[in-house]
Protein backbone atom coordinates (compact mmCIF):
# COMPACT_ATOMS: atom_id res chain seq x y z
CA UNK A 1 0.00 0.00 0.00
CA UNK A 2 1.41 3.48 -1.21
CA UNK A 3 2.30 5.64 2.15
CA UNK A 4 0.48 8.63 2.25
CA UNK A 5 2.14 12.13 1.74
CA UNK A 6 0.95 14.27 5.16
CA UNK A 7 2.36 17.48 5.60
CA UNK A 8 1.50 19.43 8.93
CA UNK A 9 0.09 22.73 9.41
CA UNK A 10 0.29 23.90 13.49
CA UNK A 11 -0.36 26.61 15.67
CA UNK A 12 1.98 27.54 18.93
CA UNK A 13 1.78 30.08 21.76
CA UNK A 14 5.63 30.58 22.69
CA UNK A 15 4.91 32.30 25.98
CA UNK A 16 6.06 35.60 25.70
CA UNK A 17 9.32 35.09 23.74
CA UNK A 18 11.25 38.38 24.35
CA UNK A 19 14.60 39.36 23.78
CA UNK A 20 16.85 40.65 26.22
CA UNK A 21 16.67 44.01 25.51
CA UNK A 22 14.58 47.22 26.96
CA UNK A 23 12.23 48.70 24.15
CA UNK A 24 10.74 51.78 25.12
CA UNK A 25 7.57 51.15 23.25
CA UNK A 26 6.37 48.64 24.75
CA UNK A 27 5.55 47.16 28.12
CA UNK A 28 8.60 44.56 27.74
CA UNK A 29 10.52 46.14 31.26
CA UNK A 30 10.24 42.87 32.65
CA UNK A 31 12.07 40.87 30.38
CA UNK A 32 15.74 42.48 30.74
CA UNK A 33 18.71 41.05 32.69
CA UNK A 34 17.23 44.10 35.51
CA UNK A 35 13.49 43.16 34.86
CA UNK A 36 11.54 41.10 37.82
CA UNK A 37 12.20 38.27 35.31
CA UNK A 38 15.79 38.33 35.56
CA UNK A 39 15.53 37.76 31.68
CA UNK A 40 18.91 36.93 30.51
CA UNK A 41 21.31 35.76 27.32
CA UNK A 42 21.24 32.28 29.38
CA UNK A 43 17.73 31.84 29.81
CA UNK A 44 16.52 33.69 26.34
CA UNK A 45 19.03 30.58 24.88
CA UNK A 46 17.73 28.15 27.16
CA UNK A 47 14.18 28.92 25.99
CA UNK A 48 14.83 28.94 21.85
CA UNK A 49 16.46 25.67 21.87
CA UNK A 50 13.50 23.70 23.87
CA UNK A 51 11.39 25.82 21.20
CA UNK A 52 13.23 25.47 18.54
CA UNK A 53 13.00 21.20 19.52
CA UNK A 54 8.95 21.14 19.78
CA UNK A 55 8.62 22.86 16.61
CA UNK A 56 10.33 20.42 14.30
CA UNK A 57 8.90 17.76 16.35
CA UNK A 58 5.21 18.34 16.12
CA UNK A 59 3.95 16.24 13.34
CA UNK A 60 6.67 14.25 13.13
CA UNK A 61 5.57 10.76 14.03
CA UNK A 62 3.46 10.80 11.11
CA UNK A 63 4.17 12.54 8.13
CA UNK A 64 8.55 12.32 8.84
CA UNK A 65 8.35 15.76 8.29
CA UNK A 66 8.95 19.07 10.08
CA UNK A 67 5.64 21.09 10.17
CA UNK A 68 5.05 22.96 6.32
CA UNK A 69 3.61 25.82 8.59
CA UNK A 70 3.62 27.29 12.24
CA UNK A 71 1.27 29.74 13.46
CA UNK A 72 2.96 31.26 16.30
CA UNK A 73 1.49 33.71 18.57
CA UNK A 74 3.25 36.14 21.55
CA UNK A 75 6.98 36.95 19.86
CA UNK A 76 7.88 39.91 20.56
CA UNK A 77 10.04 40.81 16.90
CA UNK A 78 11.84 39.48 14.15
CA UNK A 79 14.86 39.41 15.83
CA UNK A 80 13.41 36.83 18.09
CA UNK A 81 11.92 35.14 15.29
CA UNK A 82 15.23 35.20 13.41
CA UNK A 83 16.88 33.79 16.78
CA UNK A 84 14.25 31.03 16.74
CA UNK A 85 14.73 29.66 13.34
CA UNK A 86 18.62 29.91 13.64
CA UNK A 87 18.20 27.86 16.45
CA UNK A 88 19.80 24.03 16.54
CA UNK A 89 16.82 21.75 15.76
CA UNK A 90 15.44 24.35 12.81
CA UNK A 91 18.40 25.88 11.30
CA UNK A 92 19.33 23.23 9.10
CA UNK A 93 16.00 23.69 7.48
CA UNK A 94 14.46 25.66 5.05
CA UNK A 95 12.46 28.09 7.34
CA UNK A 96 11.08 31.98 6.94
CA UNK A 97 8.46 33.26 8.94
CA UNK A 98 6.19 36.61 7.98
CA UNK A 99 5.80 38.99 10.97
CA UNK A 100 4.51 42.86 11.40
CA UNK A 101 4.84 44.36 15.01
CA UNK A 102 0.92 45.00 16.29
CA UNK A 103 -0.31 47.30 18.76
CA UNK A 104 -0.19 45.31 21.33
CA UNK A 105 0.76 46.86 24.48
CA UNK A 106 3.04 44.34 25.82
CA UNK A 107 4.35 43.85 21.71
CA UNK A 108 3.75 40.58 21.48
CA UNK A 109 2.86 39.43 18.21
CA UNK A 110 1.34 36.74 15.56
CA UNK A 111 3.66 35.42 12.84
CA UNK A 112 3.63 32.50 10.47
CA UNK A 113 6.68 30.70 10.04
CA UNK A 114 6.74 28.17 6.77
CA UNK A 115 9.16 25.47 4.86
CA UNK A 116 10.24 27.54 1.90
CA UNK A 117 10.33 23.93 0.27
CA UNK A 118 6.26 23.13 0.44
CA UNK A 119 5.04 27.24 1.00
CA UNK A 120 4.90 29.67 -1.29
CA UNK A 121 4.23 32.92 -0.20
CA UNK A 122 2.28 35.49 -2.31
CA UNK A 123 0.73 38.12 0.14
CA UNK A 124 0.60 38.85 3.65
CA UNK A 125 -1.18 41.76 5.45
CA UNK A 126 -2.71 42.60 8.73
CA UNK A 127 -5.92 43.92 9.71
CA UNK A 128 -6.82 46.03 13.15
CA UNK A 129 -8.86 44.49 15.65
CA UNK A 130 -11.28 47.51 16.52
CA UNK A 131 -12.31 47.30 20.34
CA UNK A 132 -13.76 49.89 22.76
CA UNK A 133 -13.46 49.15 26.36
CA UNK A 134 -16.88 49.42 27.76
CA UNK A 135 -15.74 51.00 30.75
CA UNK A 136 -13.16 53.68 29.94
CA UNK A 137 -14.51 54.05 26.15
CA UNK A 138 -11.18 54.19 24.76
CA UNK A 139 -9.78 51.53 22.09
CA UNK A 140 -8.09 48.27 23.82
CA UNK A 141 -5.59 47.57 21.85
CA UNK A 142 -4.90 44.25 20.86
CA UNK A 143 -2.98 41.66 18.59
CA UNK A 144 -3.88 42.29 14.44
CA UNK A 145 -5.35 39.38 12.40
CA UNK A 146 -2.99 38.33 10.24
CA UNK A 147 -3.30 36.99 6.98
CA UNK A 148 -1.02 35.34 4.59
CA UNK A 149 -1.78 33.95 1.06
CA UNK A 150 0.47 31.20 -0.50
CA UNK A 151 0.68 27.84 -2.22
CA UNK A 152 1.12 24.66 -0.21
CA UNK A 153 2.68 22.45 -2.41
CA UNK A 154 1.19 24.62 -5.26
CA UNK A 155 -2.83 24.71 -3.92
CA UNK A 156 -3.58 28.12 -2.93
CA UNK A 157 -4.71 28.67 0.52
CA UNK A 158 -5.18 31.85 2.79
CA UNK A 159 -3.68 31.15 6.30
CA UNK A 160 -5.35 33.75 9.19
CA UNK A 161 -3.27 33.86 12.24
CA UNK A 162 -5.36 35.07 15.52
CA UNK A 163 -4.45 35.84 19.09
CA UNK A 164 -7.49 37.10 20.32
CA UNK A 165 -8.00 39.10 23.88
CA UNK A 166 -7.19 37.64 27.07
CA UNK A 167 -10.28 36.63 29.90
CA UNK A 168 -7.79 38.27 32.28
CA UNK A 169 -10.77 40.47 33.59
CA UNK A 170 -13.04 37.63 33.57
CA UNK A 171 -14.52 35.58 30.15
CA UNK A 172 -18.40 37.11 30.87
CA UNK A 173 -16.80 40.97 30.83
CA UNK A 174 -14.57 40.22 27.87
CA UNK A 175 -16.65 38.13 25.56
CA UNK A 176 -17.30 40.88 23.60
CA UNK A 177 -14.02 41.31 22.25
CA UNK A 178 -13.54 37.67 21.19
CA UNK A 179 -17.01 38.26 19.39
CA UNK A 180 -15.65 41.44 17.69
CA UNK A 181 -12.24 39.49 17.06
CA UNK A 182 -14.90 36.93 15.26
CA UNK A 183 -16.39 39.30 13.62
CA UNK A 184 -13.11 40.90 12.12
CA UNK A 185 -11.99 37.41 10.73
CA UNK A 186 -14.87 37.38 8.64
CA UNK A 187 -14.01 40.38 7.56
CA UNK A 188 -11.10 39.40 6.19
CA UNK A 189 -12.32 36.50 4.48
CA UNK A 190 -15.26 38.22 2.99
CA UNK A 191 -12.69 40.45 1.14
CA UNK A 192 -11.05 37.70 -0.44
CA UNK A 193 -14.24 36.14 -1.13
CA UNK A 194 -15.20 39.04 -3.24
CA UNK A 195 -11.85 38.83 -5.05
CA UNK A 196 -11.45 35.04 -5.76
CA UNK A 197 -13.83 32.54 -6.45
CA UNK A 198 -14.35 29.75 -3.65
CA UNK A 199 -11.08 30.28 -1.84
CA UNK A 200 -9.71 27.98 0.91
CA UNK A 201 -8.76 28.83 4.54
CA UNK A 202 -7.12 27.69 7.17
CA UNK A 203 -7.54 29.67 10.57
CA UNK A 204 -5.44 29.26 13.65
CA UNK A 205 -4.63 30.73 16.88
CA UNK A 206 -4.94 31.24 20.44
CA UNK A 207 -8.50 32.27 20.85
CA UNK A 208 -8.32 32.59 24.46
CA UNK A 209 -11.56 30.50 23.77
CA UNK A 210 -12.71 26.99 23.61
CA UNK A 211 -14.57 25.26 20.63
CA UNK A 212 -17.69 25.29 22.31
CA UNK A 213 -17.41 29.15 23.41
CA UNK A 214 -19.85 31.56 21.82
CA UNK A 215 -17.20 33.37 19.89
CA UNK A 216 -15.97 30.75 18.29
CA UNK A 217 -19.65 28.05 17.62
CA UNK A 218 -22.17 31.35 17.13
CA UNK A 219 -19.58 33.90 15.24
CA UNK A 220 -16.54 32.11 14.05
CA UNK A 221 -17.77 29.03 12.52
CA UNK A 222 -20.36 29.04 9.17
CA UNK A 223 -21.43 26.89 7.06
CA UNK A 224 -18.27 26.93 5.15
CA UNK A 225 -16.03 26.19 7.83
CA UNK A 226 -15.03 23.06 9.91
CA UNK A 227 -13.30 22.87 13.33
CA UNK A 228 -11.88 19.47 14.11
CA UNK A 229 -10.28 20.51 17.63
CA UNK A 230 -14.03 20.16 18.81
CA UNK A 231 -13.40 16.15 19.61
CA UNK A 232 -9.91 16.94 21.00
CA UNK A 233 -11.15 18.77 24.49
CA UNK A 234 -11.64 17.24 27.75
CA UNK A 235 -11.86 19.65 30.52
CA UNK A 236 -10.59 16.95 33.09
CA UNK A 237 -7.84 15.43 31.13
CA UNK A 238 -6.95 17.28 27.97
CA UNK A 239 -6.43 20.37 26.38
CA UNK A 240 -3.70 22.68 25.25
CA UNK A 241 -3.07 24.70 28.31
CA UNK A 242 -4.67 24.72 31.94
CA UNK A 243 -6.45 27.59 33.04
CA UNK A 244 -8.18 27.71 36.21
CA UNK A 245 -6.99 24.15 37.27
CA UNK A 246 -9.19 22.88 34.36
CA UNK A 247 -7.95 22.12 30.84
CA UNK A 248 -8.77 24.49 27.75
CA UNK A 249 -8.11 24.30 24.02
CA UNK A 250 -8.04 28.16 23.31
CA UNK A 251 -5.54 26.97 20.48
CA UNK A 252 -7.54 25.98 17.60
CA UNK A 253 -7.42 25.38 13.92
CA UNK A 254 -10.03 25.62 11.99
CA UNK A 255 -10.71 25.28 7.81
CA UNK A 256 -12.58 25.30 5.05
CA UNK A 257 -14.85 21.95 4.53
CA UNK A 258 -13.63 21.41 1.55
CA UNK A 259 -10.97 19.74 2.45
CA UNK A 260 -12.94 17.14 4.21
CA UNK A 261 -13.58 15.83 0.74
CA UNK A 262 -11.76 12.68 -0.17
CA UNK A 263 -9.08 12.81 -3.15
CA UNK A 264 -8.88 16.19 -4.30
CA UNK A 265 -6.94 15.83 -7.20
CA UNK A 266 -4.01 17.56 -6.83
CA UNK A 267 -4.85 19.43 -3.35
CA UNK A 268 -4.90 18.38 0.22
CA UNK A 269 -7.87 16.21 2.11
CA UNK A 270 -7.82 16.49 5.80
CA UNK A 271 -6.25 13.65 7.69
CA UNK A 272 -6.12 14.07 11.22
CA UNK A 273 -5.86 16.67 13.81
CA UNK A 274 -3.92 16.08 17.45
CA UNK A 275 -2.69 17.94 20.12
CA UNK A 276 0.97 18.08 20.43
CA UNK A 277 1.62 16.82 24.20
CA UNK A 278 5.24 14.98 24.00
CA UNK A 279 6.96 13.87 27.49
CA UNK A 280 9.48 17.32 26.57
CA UNK A 281 6.69 19.65 26.30
CA UNK A 282 5.04 18.23 30.26
CA UNK A 283 5.99 18.92 33.73
CA UNK A 284 6.67 15.31 35.00
CA UNK A 285 6.23 15.57 38.91
CA UNK A 286 4.33 17.58 41.32
CA UNK A 287 0.83 19.14 41.07
CA UNK A 288 1.58 19.97 37.60
CA UNK A 289 2.19 16.92 36.57
CA UNK A 290 1.39 16.10 32.70
CA UNK A 291 0.71 19.96 31.88
CA UNK A 292 2.95 22.59 29.92
CA UNK A 293 6.02 22.76 31.21
CA UNK A 294 6.06 26.25 31.42
CA UNK A 295 8.70 28.85 31.16
CA UNK A 296 7.28 30.93 33.99
CA UNK A 297 5.00 30.46 36.63
CA UNK A 298 4.18 33.76 37.86
CA UNK A 299 7.76 35.38 37.97
CA UNK A 300 9.28 32.18 39.45
CA UNK A 301 11.32 31.07 36.93
CA UNK A 302 10.70 26.92 35.83
CA UNK A 303 13.14 26.94 32.90
CA UNK A 304 10.15 25.32 30.22
CA UNK A 305 9.15 25.79 27.24
CA UNK A 306 5.25 26.86 27.11
CA UNK A 307 2.32 27.69 28.96
CA UNK A 308 0.42 25.79 25.97
CA UNK A 309 0.97 22.65 23.90
CA UNK A 310 1.02 23.18 20.54
CA UNK A 311 -1.82 21.92 18.29
CA UNK A 312 -1.63 20.10 14.56
CA UNK A 313 -3.72 18.86 11.61
CA UNK A 314 -2.09 16.58 8.97
CA UNK A 315 -2.84 17.25 5.44
CA UNK A 316 -2.33 14.52 2.87
CA UNK A 317 -1.66 15.57 -0.63
CA UNK A 318 -3.36 13.73 -3.30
Amino acid sequence: MKKKELHTVAFYNLENLFDTENNPYILDEEFTPEGDREWDDERYENKLYKLGQAIAGIGFKESNLPPAVVGVAEAENDRVLTDLLNSHHLSDLDYDFVHFDSPDERGIDTALLYDRTRFEVFEAYTEPVMITDDRSGQRDYTRDVLRVTGELNGERIHVIVNHWPSRREGMGVTDYKRIEAAKTVHFVMNGIKEKENDPSFIIMGDFNDDPFSTSIKEYLLTGELYNPMENLIDPYNRGSLVHNSRWNLFDQIIFSKKFLQPNRSGMHSYESSNIYNDIMLREWKGKYKDTPFRTFVGERYFGGVSDHFPVYIQLKRN
